[in-house]
């Protein structure tokens, strides 16, 4: 069964976040809150966590792993940047943006695209996920919690803990944080290219 936390939106209680950021470094997978939609998470570098975020959205080897950052300065160790694609970007951070760059050498070669070579990063805008990465100290590695067969991602930290109960390790929940996933803006060929609309605008992008 998996630990449920309930914590307050805006105040996120310290002894939650560190109980669940103690049990990712243990190599849990876990559901979580963002700026948009609720998120599958774990450790970067755990091939486990990697295998069963697959599993639960039934996701093939194209499919682009996101790696959620506490700031810029993370984001900048995992990827590629160019002047012009830096200020595009640090324009719309925090916030509601996905962005496929190319990847450094940091990122582990199971999370990358197996022909382009990229990996989504973003930045989210929300206390509790802002909170679990100050505490981890690295990025996570996650996946938007959309279901197969599903239209919109699973919204409800209760029902999400109802329905996957015995596939994730943890569930955080800081209320409804809504179901319009990320934009997302692909860089990797050098000029901004919409592959999703979603909850952040992309007109400064088309």
């Amino acid at each position: 069964m998996a630990k449920y936390f309930d914590v307050h939106p805006d105040n996120p209680q310290r002894r939650s976040i560190t109980s669940v950021v103690d049990s990712i470094r243990s190599g849990a997978l876990i559901a979580y809150p963002t700026d948009s939609c609720y998120a599958l998470g774990c450790q970067l570098g755990s091939r486990d966590g990697i295998n069963r975020i697959r599993t639960i959205r039934d996701l093939d080897e194209r499919h682009h792993f996101t790696l959620v950052c506490q700031n810029f300065a993370q984001l900048g160790q995992f990827v590629h940047l160019d002047n012009d694609v830096f200020r595009a970007i640090k324009a719309t951070t925090p916030g509601r943006y996905t962005f496929i760059l190319p990847a450094t050498k940091e990122v582990p070669r199971q999370l990358l695209h197996p022909k382009k070579k990229t990996v989504g990063v973003r930045i989210p805008d929300h206390t509790v996920t802002q909170a679990l990465l100050a505490e981890l100290g690295e990025p996570l590695l996650s996946s938007t919690l959309l279901l197969p067969e599903e239209d919109e991602p699973l919204t409800q930290g209760w029902d999400i803990k109802e329905r996957l109960d015995h596939v994730v390790d943890v569930v955080l929940d800081s209320g409804d944080c809504g179901t319009e996933p990320t934009t997302v803006i692909d860089f990797s060929g050098g000029e901004a290219e919409v592959v999703r609309h979603g909850a952040g605008d992309a007109s400064r992008f088309e």
